[in-house]
């Protein structure tokens, strides 16, 4: 396990964010990514929490911002230099934004995700 501060491991996460080609990016909505240190269940690296853009509808309106979550001491665990930290963050940021657009993990695996 490699140790890594939180305020350095919410830098890795926006420099992953910024790799987002800029067309997705743009229409990411109503969305809020946050660096949680624990995950609610072990084995988890992140968690995606909401309605994927593929089920809203006319009806989407007034609700709550989706929740994507990284694990911080999760990440860390598996990891033994700050190479695999960088990594496994943008492995696992692109992975829970593939969910906000409705992609489900065995499309995800598929794609080699």
């Amino acid at each position: 396990m490699i140790d890594v501060s939180r305020e350095k491991f919410e830098e890795l996460v926006a420099e992953a964010l910024d790799t987002i080609p800029p067309e997705l990016a743009k229409v990411m909505e109503n969305v809020v990514i946050v660096v949680v240190d624990d995950p609610p269940e072990s084995g988890l690296l992140g968690l995606y929490t909401g309605i994927p853009l593929t089920e809203r509808g006319e009806w989407y309106s007034g609700v709550l911002p989706d929740r994507i979550e990284i694990y911080r001491n999760s990440i860390l665990e598996i990891c033994d230099t700050e190479h695999d930290v960088i990594e496994e963050v943008r492995i696992t940021v692109v992975h829970e934004i593939a969910h906000h657009f409705g992609i489900n993990d065995d499309r995800l695996h598929e794609l080699g995700w």
